[in-house]
């Protein structure tokens, strides 16, 4: 017996006499035997020469199951208590599904959705650079409002018109558009307490008017004798005052420069914009009664002017944010149907046959399981004060996918079992068999949806 490829003593390797043979053998030299690197951590080896056999020291293994080993035992132990006491693990969680469930009073109700709260961080660096800017270019929507020191999204609402003829820049089509302008202006939202909220009243102003829709717009309002065929573009300077036109003119051909400008010759396009006031409390509120009344009478009022002349289409700020809540409402009927599909696909697919590997209701429990971790878990955050957006609204569908996978898993091991075992070794053998493989895929998908929808969302 040797190792780590030293030379044998002079004893090592001693002769031996063949079986069933009377003569004496002659004694046989002994040297050392110098064993090659290669030979090291073998098993057994024949010698070179003479007929003994030589065995090598075999090396440690590595051991891979550091951590995986005394998990699977602490598993096992506990499955061996649920065997033992079942009905505390049967009652103790639905106990505790009562009592955090309870925390869906904190449920918010009619609360208004913000898609930036919804889908970025608190502490982001956009959020401290906007309170940087806002700090130094303040902004007064009631007397001075610029669209320019604005750092976030104002509410407007946006008319685009389009001309069915060659360009806007014409009497009859301005008009229309005119007519049109002084509708929405006519606007008025009546509150539950009778009240009303006028245009003039939520609107952003400029030393105590209300900013025009469109420059161009106003200056042909003001002054209908205009000549529309000397504007020029972008800017245009009909009384001292320059107007700034590439913004609220679109579909322009162009004609003779004049200056830095050139002639606008046609436009096919002219958009008209209505800016209200963005302050935060009550008259943000009003402003966004205001633009919802909007877009519940604009079909109304385009009916009533029976436009000929030209084309409309409409935006708000809110009509992003209104189409996402919609959508998600039409998207929660699928939801329910695709809960009831997952649902009769784990129980029937449990079915059998035999009365005795029948696991229906085994499936059915573990259904019910993946409720009770939804109640409890919406219930534990709403306690503890995180705010529920929409984009959560999707965790029941995936908790109930990994619930559903992790209970075909156990009752597959389960099945595997000896049926001569009792309930606390079969529960037991499972748990030390499967526990370790679920534990850290459920670590994973939580920390996935947690990261996604609470922490973005929140």
């Amino acid at each position: 017996r040797f190792g780590s490829g030293r030379a044998m003593g002079p004893d090592t390797c001693s002769a031996r006499k063949p079986a069933g043979s009377g003569r004496e053998q002659p004694e046989l030299k002994q040297t050392p035997l110098e064993l090659p690197p290669e030979t090291v951590g073998c098993g057994e080896m024949s010698a070179p020469s003479g007929g003994c056999r030589l065995t090598c020291r075999p090396e440690p293994h590595c051991h891979t199951d550091c951590l995986e080993a005394p998990l699977s035992r602490a598993f096992g132990k506990l499955g061996w208590v649920v065997g033992s006491h079942p009905w505390i693990f049967l009652l103790v969680p639905i106990a505790l599904t009562a009592i955090l469930g309870t925390g869906f009073i904190y449920l918010p109700k009619d609360k208004e959705e913000n898609l930036e709260e919804q889908y970025s961080p608190i502490g982001s660096p956009a959020k401290a650079e906007r309170r940087f800017v806002q700090g130094h270019f303040t902004a007064n929507d009631s007397y001075h409002f610029s669209i320019s020191r604005k750092s976030t999204e104002v509410n407007f609402a946006c008319i685009l018109a389009v001309s069915n003829t060659t360009s806007v820049l014409e009497q009859e089509i301005l008009e229309e558009i005119s007519k049109l302008d002084a509708a929405i202006q006519d606007l008025y939202v009546t509150e539950e307490n009778r009240t009303q909220t006028r245009y003039d009243q939520v609107c952003a102003k400029y030393e105590n008017f209300c900013v025009p829709s469109n420059p161009l717009l106003a200056v042909w309002q003001r002054n209908k004798n205009l000549d529309l065929r000397n504007v020029t573009f972008p800017i245009f300077n009909p009384t001292g005052q320059p107007i700034y036109l590439a913004g609220t003119i679109g579909g322009t051909f162009l004609g003779m420069r004049m200056g830095k400008n050139q002639l606008l010759v046609r436009a096919k396009a002219m958009r008209l914009l209505y800016f209200l006031k963005t302050q935060d409390g009550e008259v943000n509120e009003h402003s966004k009664m205001w633009l919802i009344h909007f877009l519940n009478q604009f079909s109304n009022i385009e009916k009533s002017l029976a436009l000929k002349k030209i084309q409309v289409v409409y935006f708000t700020s809110l009509s992003r944010q209104l189409e996402f809540q919609a959508t998600s409402m039409t998207v929660i009927p699928l939801f329910h149907l695709a809960y009831l599909l997952i649902i009769l696909f784990a129980i029937i697919s449990c079915y059998r046959c035999d009365c005795v590997r029948n696991k229906m209701w085994t499936a059915a429990f573990g259904v019910i399981s993946a409720a009770l971790a939804v109640v409890s878990g919406f219930g534990l955050m709403l306690y503890m004060g995180v705010p529920f957006v929409i984009i959560v609204a999707n965790s029941p569908f995936l908790i109930l996918g990994v619930g559903v996978d992790d209970m075909f898993i156990m009752i597959s091991a389960w099945q595997k079992t000896s049926l001569m075992d009792n309930i606390k070794q079969r529960l037991s053998s499972v748990y030390s068999k499967v526990a370790v493989s679920i534990t850290i895929t459920t670590i994973t998908n939580d920390s996935f949806t947690n990261q996604s929808n609470t922490i973005v969302g929140h």
